[in-house]
């Protein structure tokens, strides 16, 4: 017998496939958490997570990992969202693994992205959680592309992109000893133009910085930089009022802006399918740095 019901939508399946990756992590793991920063991935985790298992409650908290230096509109519009749905969010600070003497900077104006792997590992301990759900996806970038839905990482929070489960029809293996971790990926195989397609879909709500909106920057080494007491203009630049938008959002030293006018979800979803620069690639100061610098990252433990 042929199944004459026509093909779900791609949103459909990419939607189904998350979901089935979320109660996976909440049937197999007894204390999982939810990264949840208020960047677009995560909000479609959200909403992933609330088709997953509601009306009950999530069964794990949220869990954000602050740097310090994250942009204001983006951690009102997290405490904001957390309340509204009802739910917990536990917030971990890098400033108080600096004081605590954890996190050591090279210099004060360093950029903390990847220090944020020793707030995460302590909050993992403190809180005894055996896994974490995440929003990155592979198309971010190449150290991305290796990661496996189910993530195994040791001990130490390290991950070998070599010592992996395999993950054959959508089957997922969470067996970990105790002290292991594992970091799920439910939007794993989702792009950038999936992600904005599934928020105009869904209408789902967005810190204010990933619309167009006019801000001061500088041009420096290919990228726009905003200028902020963070990031101040360096000698001999000029600072220009541009319509800019975030496509992604995380640390103010190392996230960029891009030039835009797209102001609605719409826009922006015609931008993102037309563009031919990966979003990271565009606008994550740090990755420009060194295509080996996430991988790195992700064996000390980053998300």
């Amino acid at each position: 017998m042929t199944d004459s019901r026509p093909p779900l939508p791609h949103l459909d399946w990419l939607e189904a496939d998350a979901i089935h990756v979320l109660r996976e992590v909440a049937g197999q793991c007894a204390a999982p958490a939810l990264l949840f920063s208020g960047g677009k991935d995560s909000v479609c985790l959200l909403r992933l997570a609330e088709k997953a298992f509601r009306p009950a409650r999530f069964p794990f908290p949220l869990l954000h990992v602050d740097t310090g230096h994250n942009y204001a509109e983006v951690l009102d519009f997290r405490d904001r969202r957390a309340a509204e749905l009802g739910e917990r969010l536990v917030v971990r600070s890098l400033e108080d693994s600096i004081r605590r003497g954890r996190v050591v900077l090279a210099h004060p104006g360093e950029p903390r992205n990847r220090h944020q792997s020793v707030t995460l590992l302590d909050a993992i301990a403190e809180l005894g959680l055996d896994a974490c759900i995440g929003g990155a996806r592979r198309d971010e970038e190449k150290a991305r592309a290796k990661e496996r839905v189910f993530s195994f990482r040791d001990e130490f929070g390290q991950w070998d992109p070599k010592n992996q489960r395999p993950e054959l029809w959508s089957l997922y293996n969470a067996r970990i000893r105790p002290g292991e971790n594992i970091r799920a990926f439910p939007i794993s195989n989702w792009t950038e133009l999936d992600v904005w397609q599934y928020i105009a879909r869904e209408r789902l709500e967005l810190p204010s910085i990933y619309f167009a909106h006019r801000r001061p920057v500088v041009r420096r080494g290919g990228a726009l930089v905003p200028v902020t007491a963070l990031t101040p203009p360096r000698p001999g630049e000029r600072v220009e009022e541009l319509s800019v938008r975030f496509r992604t959002v995380g640390d103010i030293t190392c996230t960029a802006p891009v030039e835009s006018t797209a102001a609605t979800l719409e826009e922006i979803v015609a931008e993102t399918a037309a563009t031919t620069v990966t979003e990271r690639g565009a606008t994550r100061l740090d990755d420009q740095a060194s295509e080996a610098s996430m991988e790195q990252r992700k064996k000390e433990g980053y998300f």
